[in-house]
């Protein structure tokens, strides 16, 4: 029998990776060198996103405690998708290493914009 790892993201938050080396995004996106010193604002992938932010859901009931439960939760979504490419504030961010990498969690409410490579009909 073999076990298999499996990272889960809770809440409205998102696992990055960071991308240390870059200053400039592949659309053109350039953070000044002042910006970079202090290390305020980052850059990097999203690996995995949260659920969102949960709201109670108005049909859930304990009356019937036999019946099948439903889900007592429900979410708004994030805005940000599996590969997106994030600027985001460093300092609301938690490092992690998971199997040998290292990421950063940060809250949807700390990212600044979000790149996204889409397909557009002419």
């Amino acid at each position: 029998m073999e076990f298999r790892k499996e990272m889960i993201i809770v809440g409205d938050r998102i696992l990055l990776q960071v991308d240390e080396a870059q200053d400039k995004t592949k659309s053109g996106l350039y953070l000044p060198p002042s910006v970079k010193e202090k290390e305020k604002v980052g850059m990097g992938k999203v690996i995995k996103v949260g659920p969102g932010y949960p709201i109670p859901n108005p049909n859930y009931t304990e009356d019937e405690p036999w019946s099948t439960p439903k889900d007592p939760m429900r979410y708004i979504p994030v805005q940000a998708k599996e590969g997106d490419y994030a600027i985001f504030l460093r300092e609301q961010g938690v490092e992690i290493e998971f199997e040998d990498k290292k990421y950063l969690i940060v809250p949807q409410s700390a990212v600044l914009a979000l790149v996204r490579d889409e397909l557009s009909e002419l």
